[in-house]
């Protein structure tokens, strides 16, 4: 059996998963867009991902915004490089995973810290 803490880091980190994902499909759509020729209906979807995000990030388990934010990044990271491979087609680069291995070290050591209090 999990304790809380165990639970509540896996938690934020699933919710971080569904968050890049939603982040990476709405700014996606904004690029879509501008840089390669799509219509513009492509914004319609591409904002309400954005806006999934907001809130997503919301129910993360964290005393401050912008712990909350900080961890994030570390997920948002592997996202990309994942989202750069599978959606692109594009090699992931040794260089790519050194760094992804350092922004969840970061994720990792920030989540352990900053839950809410009383969780």
């Amino acid at each position: 059996m999990q304790d809380s803490g165990t639970r509540a880091i896996a938690v934020s980190l699933a919710l971080f998963g569904a968050a890049a994902l939603c982040e990476i499909g709405g700014c996606y759509a904004w690029w879509c867009w501008r840089r390669e020729g799509a219509g513009a209906w492509v914004l319609l979807p591409g904002m309400a991902c954005l806006a999934l995000f907001g809130w997503l990030l919301t129910l993360a388990d964290s005393d401050a915004a912008g712990r909350a934010f900080a961890a994030y990044g570390g997920i948002y990271i592997v996202a990309a490089l994942a989202w750069l491979r599978l959606a692109e087609g594009r090699p992931v680069t040794a260089r790519d995973l050194a760094g992804a291995a350092l922004c969840l070290a970061g994720a990792a050591l920030i989540l352990s810290a900053g839950r809410a209090p009383g969780r």
